[in-house]
Parts: structure tokens; sequence; C-alpha cells
């Protein structure tokens, strides 16, 4: 599954200016990020769903889901240009009035008798609408608030972006299930074309939640200011660029930094669509044949809120020790419990319990793990000239691992079964630990 913490976007300012919002922000800091949270969602988790459900093996479904984590990944190489021109509040509701007209084009494109090619088209195109919507959506939060009313509303921020996620991954999957099952009549363990019914409504809803969040948001949404760095031309963009990736590459230590947000949730990105494919595929294929319901509830919402009281824990647990001291238990907090999968699979237990349960145990210990990951990139990678910037070429390596991986696991996850593909991620924890245990601290924590 996609992690708690939303993809970072790049702003060209570390000192933004501020600008008094014209409506109070919770009307719309919360919707912001919410909107931001179901087209990611959409697009690199429900997506491996859907392309399980439609009859994709499993080798397209994680590649071509995975893949789509691109835009994401390289937009800190545009957000720049996307500063110059009209405001961000413009480009936020163009993006969200595009994506809506978009999810509906992926609905009216499924009645085609080979849309696979034209959902994937569609799909390419929003991941990038998306990207945008985050990084312009970000840039109104940063310049539209002062420094004092960032801190207040950082917790909205993260609460909606993973209610967000919620409503995606529990109430949009669970009701394609429904819809399939009872509105159209089909066996929700079959998979195959008939289940582009179920998911033409979801994507009709989906068009037509970012069209009503764009019409909300055009009436509450400050414009956001101008930052104070902001490039005035595209020269003096590609100028900045290269300057953040020049003062990137002096920083002390860089490349065990590189390493380490790379390598430290490589072990995820191996897990994340196979771990998905395995709890829908058939017991005669090694999985545990859930439906889209029995799956949403377990994933989209346990398992959602078990990483988000593991992520509380973890962030109270390195406030306590020092993220020195606290890394490598971090590290087997976010490894080691991936055996969870390989249990699974071994015994592909029918009790919906103890699948439950397992999802539970791995996901809470991810989130108290991966706490360690952002806090090290905040307090060793991005403090600098560029901190924003740097922080998120960070968080781009990290989403360059995720896509890398995911491309890949499909297919070694058909070559070696369930059961031998959960042992190699057992074994991909190893580089973690090495990168863990050499990561340079040369930063004090304030």
């Amino acid at each position: 599954m996609t992690t708690t913490a939303r993809p970072e976007t790049s702003s060209y300012a570390d000192t933004p200016a501020s600008a008094a919002p014209r409506r109070h922000p919770l009307l719309w800091v919360p919707t912001g990020y919410f909107t931001m949270a179901l087209t990611y969602n959409m697009l690199t988790a429900a997506a491996v769903v859907m392309f399980s459900n439609l009859g994709m093996d499993n080798a397209k479904a994680a590649g071509y889901a995975s893949a789509l984590g691109l835009a994401y990944t390289i937009k800190p190489l545009y957000a720049a240009f996307l500063e110059m021109y009209k405001t961000k509040k413009f480009f936020v509701l163009l993006c969200q009035v595009l994506l809506g007209l978009g999810f509906i084009g992926v609905a009216l494109s499924m009645n085609l008798p080979s849309y696979i090619t034209v959902m994937l088209v569609f799909f390419w195109i929003l991941s990038f609408l998306g990207a945008a919507q985050d990084i312009t959506t970000d840039g109104v939060y940063v310049t539209s608030l002062d420094s004092k009313s960032q801190a207040l509303y950082c917790g909205w921020q993260s609460l909606s972006w993973n209610l967000g996620k919620l409503a995606m991954m529990s109430v949009m999957v669970v009701s394609s299930g429904l819809l399939h099952q009872y509105v159209f009549g089909h066996d929700p363990h079959i998979t195959g074309p008939e289940w582009g019914q179920a998911w033409q409504v979801v994507f009709l809803m989906m068009g037509a939640l970012m069209l009503l969040m764009a019409g909300w948001h055009w009436r509450v949404m400050p414009d956001g200011a101008r930052a104070e760095n902001t490039p005035s031309s595209p020269g003096e963009a590609v100028k900045t660029l290269i300057d953040a990736f020049v003062t990137f590459f002096q920083k002390k230590g860089i490349w065990l930094m590189i390493g380490f947000a790379l390598l430290f949730r490589v072990s995820f990105g191996f897990l994340n669509a196979p771990s998905m494919l395995f709890m829908k595929d058939s017991l005669e294929n090694g999985g545990l044949a859930m439906t889209n319901q029995e799956f949403g509830i377990i994933y989209g919402t346990l398992g959602l809120v078990a990483l988000l009281v593991g992520s509380l824990i973890g962030g109270a647990y390195v406030a306590k020790k020092g993220l020195k001291k606290a890394l490598f238990p971090l590290c087997i907090c976010i490894n080691v419990p991936n055996v969870t999968f390989l249990l699974l699979a071994i015994y592909q237990p029918e009790s919906y319990a103890l699948v439950a349960a397992g999802v539970i145990i791995e996901q809470f210990f991810f989130g108290v793990g991966s706490v360690g990951f952002m806090i090290y990139l905040m307090q060793q990678m991005a403090p600098g000239k560029y901190a924003t910037t740097h922080y998120a070429f960070g968080t781009a390596l990290m989403g360059l691992c995720m896509m890398l991986t995911g491309m890949v696991s499909g297919v070694l996850q058909e070559m070696m079964g369930y059961i031998g593909y959960f042992v190699f991620v057992m074994l991909a924890t190893i580089p973690s630990f090495i990168i863990c245990w050499f990561a340079p601290f040369h930063h004090k924590a304030d």
C-alpha cells in the first residue's frame, strides 16, 4: 500500500511571502489536501486493484500502476515553472477541472472495444495533472499562511490527506465491489472485463467529485502570493534548479544520504503492489481470494488506522530518543514485520480476523518506522540554502525507488510465486539495515 506520508512538492522559496487568506483556512486546507490524496491514491494504489479486477496479470498490474508514479517523482524538476505564471489558485482550479474531465473520459473510454491503451494514456496525463495540483496546492498553503498558521494547520493538512486515502482505498474500492456484485450481478471472485461497469461508475464519481472540488475552491481558496525567490523567467528557473542540484551534491556525506533515501524503504517498494495483488488473487494461485469489499475494509480502513497510530508512536519515540539513537530500531520496525505476508502466503488462512491482524501488524510497524525516513531527510539532507528543494529531492529519490521496484515486482512475483517472492522481500531488507548503520549525521537536531 501507499504510505501515509504524502509526496512532497518542491518550492524554490524557503522563506515565502505572506498574504492574508480571503477565507478561513479550514474552508480550503482540508478539501485541498483531501482532493490531492484522492488523485494520487487512485492512480498509484486503487489502480492496482482495478487492473487485477479487469483480469490483468500481476506483472502488468504492478508495472503500469508503479509507472504512474513518475510524474510525482520528477515534479521538483518543473515545480518552479508553475510558480511564474498566473496565480497558484488558477493552476489548482485548472488541474482539478481537467482531472474531473479526465476521469469522466476514462469512464467513457471503457465503452470502447479495446480500451486499456486509451485508459493508460488518460492515466499518464492525469498523473502529471495530479502532480501539478500537488505543487500548486502546496504553493497556496505556503504563500497564503504565515509561519504560525502553517504550523497550526499542518495537522489538518496531514489528516485530510489521509482521509482522502481512506476515501479512495476504502469507500471507492468497496463501492466498486458492491456495484459489481449487487447492482450488476457478477461474481466478485471472477476477474474479467465485466468489472468495467463498476469501475466506470467509480470514475464518474471521481470526475464529479473533482469538478465539485474545483467549484468549491473557486469560491474559498486564496490566490496565493508570489514567493520571494520565485523565478521571473524560464532561464532563471533553470539557473535556480541547476544551483539547487550543484549545492545538493556539495553536501558532506551526500552519497550516503542518497543511498539512505533510495534504500531505507526498498523492501516496501517490492512489497507494495504484490501485497495488494496477493490479497485479491485466487487460492489456486496462492492468494487470499478477497473481494473488493473485504480488501477495502482491511487495507483501506483497518490498515490505514494502524498506519496512522504507528506514525504517531514513531514520532513520539524519535522525540524521546533522538533520531540518531532511534534510527536503527525504526529500521527494524519498517522491515521485519514484512514477514507477516510470508506467513499469510504459507498458511493462506481462511479467517478474516487473522488476515486483518497480519495487515494491521505490518502497517502499524511500517507507520512507526517510516517516521525515521522523513525526519532524517528534514534534519540531515534538507538543511542549507535550498532546504525545501533538497527535501523534495530526497522524497523524489524515495519515489524513484518505489517506482522502479514496483515496476519489476509483478514480474518477479510471477517468476517466484507468492511464498518465494515474500522470502525475496525479506532478503531485500538487508540493504536497508546496511545503509541505516552507515547513515551520516552532520547536523544536530534542534
